[in-house]
């Protein structure tokens, strides 16, 4: 289990913008060797050092991991600062899979957390010391006021959730009724006009079909637009055929005058003195 949060520190000297993390893990117990003892770390997190507050409910410990230190560290194991921060933010944030974590007694009253992991197939540990805290009892209010708070931030959370949750729900079988609505109005729609088309197709079938009675009943009747032609042709004839007669007529009449010319009488020629 695990909380995280993160805030602006102002009291701290850096002026930067701090991260709260507080992880339950399962140790070693100190007093029963194959038993274990829940313990609950609590870390401050900023650019180049970390804090971190431990307890097991009876006891409480410290550790200010100073911007030295932290600095001696990374260039131990080849890290920039920030990475190492964040690498250890990550096991201290958050119980890995796979990482074994221990807490145990390093003499004096100071007990030694590691945790371990791997690297390019490397299984490495970190190990850092940490000193009894001078206030035991304020140490672990600390945790246990961070744990409240963050219980308390989680269970708003949810509630606020669980209300969005609820107003999604309704909205959406809103949404859902009104969906089911406009599918059935479209297919009434459709139905509708279907019904129509319908209509109108069978009517203009039924007009092809009187059409088509028709045509059959003047093909048996011998009623079919021949006549006309014929007809036609007959005139055609006709008008030829006063041309002709025309012409026979005009030839006629030239051809009369022609022979009335020719049998005119010859007077006689008077004689002279």
């Amino acid at each position: 289990m695990s909380f995280n949060n993160q805030q602006t520190d102002t009291s701290s000297m850096e002026g930067s913008s701090s991260r709260h993390t507080c992880l339950k893990l399962e140790v070693s117990s100190q007093s029963e060797p194959d038993g274990t003892e829940p313990i609950f770390v609590k870390g401050t997190w900023f650019a180049s050092r970390f804090e971190l507050a431990i307890t097991d409910g009876l006891g409480a410990w410290i550790l200010n991991a100073t911007e030295d230190e932290v600095r001696e560290r990374a260039s131990q194991w080849d890290q920039p600062v920030d990475e190492y921060i964040d690498l250890a933010e990550r096991y201290l944030g958050f119980q890995q899979r796979g990482s074994v974590y221990a807490f145990a007694d390093a003499g004096n009253g100071h007990r030694r957390l590691s945790w371990t992991f791997e690297k390019e197939g490397t299984k490495l540990e970190w190990r850092w010391k940490c000193k009894p805290s001078p206030n035991s009892k304020k140490t672990t209010a600390g945790v246990l006021d961070f744990l409240m708070d963050a219980n308390i931030r989680l269970s708003d959370e949810v509630v606020m959730k669980t209300q969005s949750f609820e107003q999604l729900k309704v909205e959406a079988e809103k949404c859902l009724a009104q969906s089911e609505r406009f599918s059935n109005e479209k297919r009434e729609f459709e139905e509708a006009i279907y019904a129509k088309f319908l209509g109108i197709l069978n009517l203009k079938k039924a007009k092809l079909r009187q059409l088509r009675d028709q045509l059959l009943k003047q093909e048996k009747s011998g009623k079919l637009p021949q006549a006309e032609e014929s007809t036609d042709k007959t005139e055609t004839y006709g008008s030829n055929t006063d041309e002709e007669k025309s012409q026979e007529s005009s030839e006629n009449c030239h051809g009369s005058s022609k022979d009335a010319a020719a049998s005119k009488p010859r007077g006689r020629k008077r004689k002279q003195t």
